[in-house]
């Protein structure tokens, strides 16, 4: 019996950042269905532009000062282990306050504890699933996005902006400039944008 590719009749390559009318669509929708760790989830996710192996165990400790969850943080990325700072928004600051207390969370514990007793933090693989369920909640295809879409979401927004290469890739905690115009598929974008400008 022939071998079936894992990829097969399924969208590889990099995943789409969201739009901002998306983000907005996506956090008012776990805003009303009141799901206090999913918006503190979405919205860190967004700020801290993290892979979802470092997001995933993030301890509450790491992000906050006494009880209040600080401006800015900065965390060891398993990947390349350099750190990389990050900030953290006002509103995604407080979801994140109203999560903790509803969880009850002490400085030494996960950030996003797991529902099985096997593992102490919620996995990637858990993480995923509500990155599709975020998506699909606004109409979007998900099978176009992925953990990697959370990543790229702000980084994209901020390089769309800017045009700062230099500042995204501090931000991604890239080692080299290749990888972030890589990451963000940005020679492709731009180069699209010019010609759309272009009347021939």
């Amino acid at each position: 019996m022939p071998r079936v590719p894992w990829n097969k009749d399924k969208l590889t390559g990099q995943k789409p950042p969201l739009k901002l009318r998306e983000i907005w669509a996506i956090r008012i929708r776990l805003q009303l269905g009141a799901k206090t760790r999913d918006l503190a989830m979405f919205n860190l996710a967004i700020d801290s532009k993290l892979r979802s192996c470092d997001l995933t165990k993030l301890r509450v400790r790491d992000i906050c000062l006494g009880s209040r969850v600080a401006p800015r943080a900065t965390v060891m990325q398993q990947k390349t282990q350099r750190p990389v700072q990050f900030e953290i928004t006002e509103q995604t600051r407080d979801s994140v306050e109203v999560w903790m207390k509803a969880a009850g969370l002490l400085p030494s514990d996960f950030l996003f504890p797991g529902r099985i007793h096997a593992s102490p933090h919620l996995s990637t693989r858990q993480y995923a699933r509500l990155v599709h369920r975020w998506v699909r909640s606004i109409g979007l295809d998900d099978t176009a996005y992925g953990t990697h879409t959370m990543r790229r979401t702000k980084a994209s927004l901020i390089y769309r902006r800017t045009k700062n290469l230099r500042a995204v890739q501090l931000l991604l905690g890239h080692t080299k400039l290749e990888s972030t115009v890589r990451y963000l598929g940005i020679e492709v974008d731009d180069a699209l944008e010019m010609a759309e400008q272009t009347e021939v």
